[in-house]
């Protein structure tokens, strides 16, 4: 076998939505988009539940993805990975990266922080808007992580300042361009930073996405990340923790967002005509697929 055959065969690429609503066309797209691309390499297509937030997620609503999938004529290889069934994976990364010394606990709330911001008109942000954590609770005496969620009541921060001197070498990844554009691949620049001091876990979710979904990609042996466009800046903080906690590094794929008419990307939180409304109305699954051009 030919070193790129044995390569493609070997991809492996995920869709993993989080059951706290249905399906719309924007996850069609995305879930398609990684379907077609798996099997165009003769590579393998995993579907993960993000169902760590367990305050959100819903049974009935993992049901209808199942459902939704496979009205759209995906398959998928089972058995399927929950991560509610992992939470110990998650807490024994959280563990490296606290023998690090990189982790902190933080009982601020978001009202604390946004009073601290409020003083200052230049108070810096986030990439989706938030206005960064000061640092107020950085300095004080440390505990271990699992003593720290057990108690409850307070956050585990990830250091960043020490995370990224920790890290050494600067950090980067591979962005796959869409199939037929000239150039395969592009050398992205990490910079997790611009994230200040991001929460890693809390007593009620104890694995933030962050650190959940660069386990879960590595442990699923995912090559390829294919993605919407609105987490190309986390992946900023994804490529840090992979770094730290010696994980393997995908190549990424960030695709355009599916937007309704008004140019806002579509969201179960928007209210988003969903793929199971579309279906009652009698659109088909090859419709689908032609309204999101997979």
């Amino acid at each position: 076998m030919r070193n790129e055959e044995r390569e493609s065969s070997s991809r492996v690429f995920r869709f993993a939505p989080s059951p706290n609503g249905f399906l719309h066309l924007g996850h069609a797209y995305s879930a398609l988009l990684n379907f077609s691309l798996a099997r165009a390499c003769g590579g393998r297509f995993l579907l993960r539940i993000e169902d760590i937030d367990k305050g959100r997620a819903r049974a009935e609503f993992e049901a209808a993805i199942y459902e939704d999938l496979a009205w759209l004529g995906l398959d998928w290889e089972r058995p399927v990975r929950r991560q509610s069934e992992h939470f110990d994976d998650y807490a024994r990364a959280l563990e490296r990266l606290d023998a690090m010394g990189l982790l902190y606990a933080c009982d601020c709330k978001r009202s604390d922080i946004a009073h601290v911001a409020a003083a200052r008109a230049d108070w810096p942000r986030d990439p989706d808007g938030a206005p960064l954590y000061p640092g107020t609770c950085r300095n004080k005496p440390r505990r271990p992580a699992r003593e720290v969620l057990a108690q409850g009541g307070v956050a585990l921060r990830l250091d960043m300042a020490r995370a990224v001197a920790r890290a050494g070498e600067a950090v980067n990844w591979r962005e796959r361009r869409p199939p037929g554009s000239t150039d395969a691949v592009a050398l992205v620049d990490a910079r997790p930073a611009q994230w200040g001091d991001v929460v890693l876990a809390r007593k009620d979710t104890p694995a933030s996405y962050h650190i959940a979904v660069v386990v879960d990609d590595a442990l699923q042996g995912v090559t390829d990340v294919v993605r919407g466009r609105d987490l190309f800046q986390a992946t900023s903080v994804h490529r840090l923790l992979q770094r730290l906690l010696d994980l393997p590094e995908p190549a990424y794929l960030h695709h355009d967002l599916v937007v309704d008419p008004s140019g806002e990307k579509l969201a179960k939180s928007r209210g988003s005509e969903t793929l199971r409304a579309l279906r009652r109305q009698g659109v088909s699954a090859q419709e689908v697929r032609r309204l999101v051009g997979v």
